[in-house]
């Protein structure tokens, strides 16, 4: 077990390099000079040299590199052009409305989800089979932001049961902060139920065609038995695969769900920045981003010898 979490996170940490020069590259690429945004239309050009210098951006790209990683690791990811913010706080800040979200979200789904793909599978083709994968398709149909005013509409402007625009921290005011988050966990959830329970249901009907079911079958187990001690536990890795992947993914890009809600999330912060050319703080959430979803895989990994001991031999 030792040896298999010491091999995953070697893999990890070229990822988590190629990702930084990545990120360094792409803004580098963006049309504009960093030093004109900050200072404006009317800065002299000592000033602007004086600010390029200050910043290392009169450097060769290697050597501003190697200044800009060396701060990263140190926790100093710059400062917000437009605010004069640090900005890992800002992110962490931002983050954590975000985590609440999505977190959540895929917990729920995953806790409906997985059993009905099971149940799916094992009485495939029937009637009950038909209409979760219809369901399934369904939801995955429709757009996470069409989902998302859909649900504003029915339960905020018609019901009046939830609030419709704004955000109050749970910490703030716990009730009033859950009612905010109600329809955006909501939209999440319905969407990725959809997912994950198509692959419940692929990775289910995949193992109960392999022999030891038939065996286990033939000794004269329960279909129950069955299903859940021999089948459900093998079928499980693809499926704890895809949680792992949705869950990264979300964590990064519920940018459309923020903004249809008006949640001051991580997505929220890095389309605002995009719009102001606040460099450091893109350049901070692409790689914060980048990180986390690296780092999300990085556990689900981890966590495979749990649902199946042949990983620890490879």
């Amino acid at each position: 077990m030792f040896r298999f979490a010491l091999t995953r996170i070697a893999m990890a940490l070229p990822t988590l390099l190629i990702v930084a020069v990545s990120v360094f590259v792409l803004i580098r690429l963006i049309p504009g000079d960093p030093a004109q945004l900050m200072l404006g239309d009317l800065a002299t050009p000592a000033s602007l040299a004086d600010l390029r210098a200050r910043l290392g951006l009169d450097q060769s790209l290697p050597v501003q590199f190697g200044i800009w990683i060396g701060n990263v690791l140190t926790g100093d990811f710059g400062r917000s052009i437009s605010s004069q913010e640090a900005v890992l706080p800002l992110i962490l800040q931002r983050f954590w409305v975000s985590a609440q979200i999505v977190l959540v979200a895929v917990l729920l789904a995953s806790l409906v989800a997985v059993p009905a793909g099971v149940i799916a599978a094992w009485k495939q083709d029937s009637a009950l089979d038909l209409g979760l994968v219809a369901s399934a398709t369904l939801l995955l149909s429709i757009p996470t932001f069409w989902l998302g005013l859909l649900l504003l509409l029915f339960f905020g402007l018609k019901l009046e049961w939830l609030p419709v625009v704004g955000y109050v921290s749970i910490a703030e005011n716990p009730w009033a902060g859950i009612l905010y988050l109600v329809m955006p966990i909501m939209t999440l959830f319905l969407h990725e139920i959809g997912v994950i329970l198509r692959m419940a249901r692929a990775s289910t009907l995949e193992v109960l065609r392999l022999d030891y079911i038939t065996h286990a079958r033939a000794k004269g187990l329960g279909e129950a038995a069955v299903l859940w001690r021999h089948a459900f536990k093998n079928a499980f890795g693809p499926t704890w695969t895809l949680i792992g992947l949705v869950l990264g993914n979300l964590l990064g890009g519920i940018a459309v769900v923020e903004t249809v809600f008006t949640i001051p999330g991580l997505g929220r912060l890095l389309v605002d920045a995009i719009f102001a050319r606040d460099y450091p703080v893109i350049q901070g959430c692409m790689l914060f981003v980048a990180f986390t979803y690296v780092l999300v895989n990085l556990v689900i990994d981890l966590c495979y010898p749990v649902f199946d001991p042949r990983v620890t031999a490879q």
